[in-house]
């Protein structure tokens, strides 16, 4: 072995303030085409309904003197009027009502708002929730995931795409190479499925009982302190369209037939009610959809927005393919993909061209002269037997002074992939491999990592390697190796050995954090880095507060300590591990995104720190394969060790591609999550209904999510659904509760009272809904002679 990213005026998300509306988000209006919008008009001009956005020049101006503030837009897909962007100083979010305000921005843009008048804000009740003002009610991009602390950039610079956790072996995104998703196996051997599955068409299921709850202030609300009012913003500027602009959904024609819009538009009916109704030309559209549209009422098509005027509540878009069927796997599986701008296509015969065409490949002569020849020591790989891209490797071997070599050999994917070929633009664009329940869309082509890089046995491959001398007791002489190196020790940094029972990720951990180091000591300003920020303080401290009144001992000084009294508090019991699961939910919600960025264009050091794996400097570099980042930390990691010239990257360049790569990394976890809750809603579909006890792990004030317990999935219970005589939310300290009062089925019988809070055991029934792969899930009724209680002693 060697080694070296008219007629028609739906309200396109609920209805608009400021703006009427006749009908619901669903129905049929009148457009700014018809007569009343014509009387309106000035001059023969519409009446704008969004507001100009204001110039580059200003908006740079506005953020450096911090009268504007920028931040990722969140849109609530169960209450779409809503969305948030995160607040500079980590407090309460700053809240964006209603679709006027947004302006045209879309879920996941980076926007820039301008904070409205104080008595415009929003006022909280003291018995609301958390979820209601922090926008964290099932988000696609989730509060703790939105980097609140960034700072803020010029119109030209920006930082954000959520990833990370609690401890990096809570979630694999930072658990490398696929080696240690702790989380897989959730109770008795059963596999965890993923997060929550998003249930449409539900808006204000869990919205505030009285219609004043969440209202504007008005003039003699000026009173209540600052801590009730939360501060409320419009959007002015978008500096990043990060959403696709891509949707899937439904053709509809145009409901009045004698409109000019009738003759030359259809309507576009997006499936995500965050995303606007769309007008798409007839002449994209079916031939025979005009006198034949029911045959196409089930038809999942793909439309892409291609304009969104100021005078318009609907955009203009392109419609740009049918996928086939509703609620068949492979027509929503290419929804999801185009959705969220994952480029599935085959790989041109321009980009194969790049990769060596004769097979099987050699190594050329001139490598041995340039690299360490490790192929007489036993390496070995630990990977299921069905695994066919093996980029990673390990070797130890006992050393004649009683300590050990331990070697974490990973795949040189660089060497393949020159810099500015059309192989290295297209990994550049797709940034990540993407994976689904039934394949995988590759970042690289199979030929490379299935052939040229994986590390088969008994073949001679090329690496990189990093190699430490461990005592017996485990603890990091660090000596970094490859190419023409000397094999002495260069810049050893020793770190505490801590016990883990995944060996492969604890080595792979170590080796990305040697990396970031030996990168950053040779080119501080163009190192390429992953930093994850502290969680935000409000946010932990209510966490810290309700921890206290519950009675759980919880450590909240590091992200270790918080780990390790999640394992010290709860036993491995199945209710037990349960409880776990919902307080690591809880504890997530605090926390921010882990980041790529550029050493360079961070001038806090102090900044640089990863706060989940409490370490100073750390970066990826351990899966090339699937990751585009690895490959640039290959090639400078190449250039430290003159292996190879430093890649012509400026700082802001390479920070524009980490960028890229944060972007790209959030969109594939999304899709991952997608598809597995797309198959899982199969599942309820075909074998449903389905019963299993639950965990409730958040409650709001018509509704409540629970963890199901049997298939390891997330949920919302609605009130409304339930046969409930009546229901009343209330908080205690900072915990939640939720009285639900049953209509008894026996009329001579009393109702059943039954109170639900954080941690209740529930019984639960997933049943699949009419509309094409969605299910919900229902409270079973409790018995009345006594509702579920403690099992056993310990359990009490």
């Amino acid at each position: 072995m060697s080694h070296p990213d008219c007629r028609l005026n739906l309200r396109p998300l609920g209805t608009p303030r400021g703006v009427s509306s006749v009908v619901g988000p669903h129905g049929v209006g009148a457009s700014p085409g018809d007569k009343k919008a014509k009387s309106k008009s000035v001059r023969g001009k519409k009446k704008s309904i969004f507001e100009t956005y204001m110039s580059k020049e200003d908006v740079s101006e506005g953020l450096k003197r911090g009268t504007l503030i920028q931040g990722v837009l969140r849109i609530n897909p169960k209450k779409f009027h809503e969305a948030f962007i995160p607040s500079p100083d980590g407090d309460r979010d700053i809240f964006i009502d209603g679709v006027v305000a947004r302006n045209r921005a879309l879920n996941g843009d980076l926007v820039v708002v301008k904070l409205l008048p104080e008595e415009q804000w929003k006022v909280i009740k003291p018995e609301s929730n958390d979820k209601e003002t922090e926008g964290t009610d099932e988000l696609d991009l989730p509060k703790e995931l939105c980097g609140s602390h960034l700072p803020q950039q010029s119109v030209k610079g920006y930082n954000d795409s959520p990833d990370v956790i609690i401890e990096a072996q809570f979630d694999d995104s930072d658990s490398e190479d696929g080696h240690g998703n702790t989380q897989n196996v959730l109770v008795d051997g059963v596999q965890k499925l993923s997060v929550c599955v998003h249930d449409k068409g539900k808006e204000d299921a869990d919205a505030p009982i009285t219609k004043d709850e969440s209202t504007s202030m008005s003039q003699d609300t000026r009173v209540l302190s600052e801590k009730s009012l939360q501060r409320s913003a419009k959007v002015v500027y978008i500096l990043d369209k990060k959403h696709s602009r891509a949707a899937t959904g439904f053709l509809k024609l145009l409901a009045d037939k004698n409109s000019e819009l009738f003759r030359k538009y259809a309507l576009f009916s997006p499936s995500d009610h965050r995303v606007p109704r769309i007008y798409v030309p007839l002449k994209d559209c079916p031939q025979d959809f005009v006198t034949r549209p029911k045959d196409y009422a089930n038809t999942l098509f793909i439309c892409r927005i291609v304009d969104w005027k100021e005078d318009s509540n609907f955009a203009l878009g392109h419609l740009a393919k049918s996928l086939g069927q509703a609620g068949e796997i492979e027509p929503e599986t290419e929804g999801i993909l185009t959705e969220y701008g994952v480029d599935f296509s085959d790989f041109s015969s321009e980009v194969l061209d790049c990769l060596p065409q004769g097979l099987p490949w050699t190594i050329p002569p001139e490598e041995f002269s340039k690299r360490r020849d490790l192929r007489k020591d036993c390496i070995f790989t630990i990977d299921p037997s069905t695994a066919r891209d093996l980029d990673d490797a390990l070797s130890c071997k006992p050393l004649a002074d009683g300590n050990f070599e331990v070697g974490v050999h990973i795949a040189d994917v660089s060497y393949f992939v020159p810099e500015g070929s059309p192989l290295d633009k297209v990994a550049a664009e797709r940034a990540t491999s993407v994976y689904l329940v039934q394949k995988v869309v590759p970042m690289l082509p199979r030929l490379l990592c299935e052939e040229l890089c994986s590390l088969h046995p008994m073949t001679d491959k090329l690496t990189f390697s990093v190699i430490w001398t461990l005592t017996p007791e485990g603890k990091l002489k660090l000596a970094f190796t490859l190419d023409h190196e000397t094999g002495l020790p260069q810049g050893c940094h020793i770190y505490e050995y801590r016990d883990s029972n995944k060996l492969v990720e604890e080595f792979m951990l170590l080796a990305n954090m040697a990396v970031a180091h030996k990168t950053y000591r040779a080119f501080p300003e163009r190192a390429l880095l992953r930093r994850h920020p502290p969680p935000q303080t409000k946010m932990l401290n209510d966490l810290m507060e309700f921890c206290d009144q519950m009675g759980l001992p919880m450590d909240f000084s590091s992200a270790g300590a918080l780990n390790k009294s999640l394992t010290k508090t709860f036993g491995d019991d199945k209710y037990s591990l349960a409880r776990k699961e919902v307080l690591t939910n809880m504890c997530s919600r605090p926390m921010q995104m882990a980041l790529y960025f550029c050493s360079g264009t961070l001038r806090d050091q102090a900044q640089f720190r990863h706060y989940a794996l409490n370490v100073p400097l750390y970066t990826h570099f351990t899966s090339p394969i699937r990751r585009f980042a690895d490959v640039l930390v290959h090639r400078l990691l190449a250039a430290t060790l003159g292996y190879r010239e430093l890649p012509d990257l400026e700082p802001d360049a390479l920070q524009k591609q980490a960028d890229h790569c944060n972007d790209r990394r959030m969109a594939s976890k999304r899709v991952q999550e997608l598809s597995t809750g797309l198959f899982f809603a199969i599942l309820v579909k075909e074998s449903g209904p389905l019963e299993s006890e639950a965990m409730v792990l958040g409650v709001l004030n018509q509704a409540f999510d629970v963890l199901v317990l049997r298939y390891g999935v997330q949920k919302r219970v609605y009130c409304n659904a339930l046969p409930l005589r009546s229901h009343h939310f209330q908080r205690v300290g900072k915990k939640p509760e939720l009285t639900l009062v049953w209509e008894p089925e026996d009329l001579e019988q009393e109702p059943v009272q039954q109170v639900v809070t954080i941690f209740s055991l529930v019984e639960v029934v997933l049943r699949a809904e009419t509309s094409a792969l969605k299910y919900s899930a229902i409270l079973k009724r409790p018995d009345p002679e006594g509702l579920p209680g403690p099992r056993n002693e310990e359990e009490a």
